[in-house]
């Protein structure tokens, strides 16, 4: 299966994966800029992409920013349609409380993983089967 990619700018990075059999494609910075502490900001990409029908594409964090910078994604995993073919924008935070982020053009932001996605029809019941779980939700499972 491919992944259909529309430069919009010309220096533009391409998705690429950092090793062999690796699930996320790297997303590259177009521009450059700091994050200041606390700040949030939207990265472009400069491109788009064509999800195929039946999938998904979720933006996740990079784990080496969050362990090393506190850079977060405001919305993660940011969610990809397959209908959509805009610019992808990756949602930075950095939470670090004193030291700005410097972004430079081609910077690793993020990562984008494509998935299944089943097209389900909602159809309302007046009760749910039971399960073992039940209702238990938040800390359910112990601390």
């Amino acid at each position: 299966m491919n992944l259909r990619v529309r430069r919009l700018q010309e220096r533009a990075v391409l998705p690429t994966r950092a090793h062999p059999g690796d699930a996320g494609l790297d997303l590259h910075a177009l521009d450059g800029t700091t994050l200041e502490p606390g700040a949030r900001a939207a990265i472009p990409t400069g491109l788009a992409v064509e999800i195929p029908e039946g999938h998904a594409g979720l933006v996740l964090p990079r784990s080496g920013l969050a362990l090393r910078h506190g850079i977060a994604l405001v919305n993660a995993p940011g969610l990809i349609d397959s209908g959509y073919r805009g610019e992808l924008r990756v949602l930075l935070l950095n939470t670090d409380p004193r030291v700005p982020f410097p972004i430079a053009p081609g910077d690793r932001v993020a990562q984008l993983v494509v998935v299944r996605s089943e097209v389900l029809s909602v159809v309302e019941v007046g009760e749910l089967s039971l399960s073992a779980r039940g209702t238990g939700g938040f800390g359910s499972s112990g601390s």
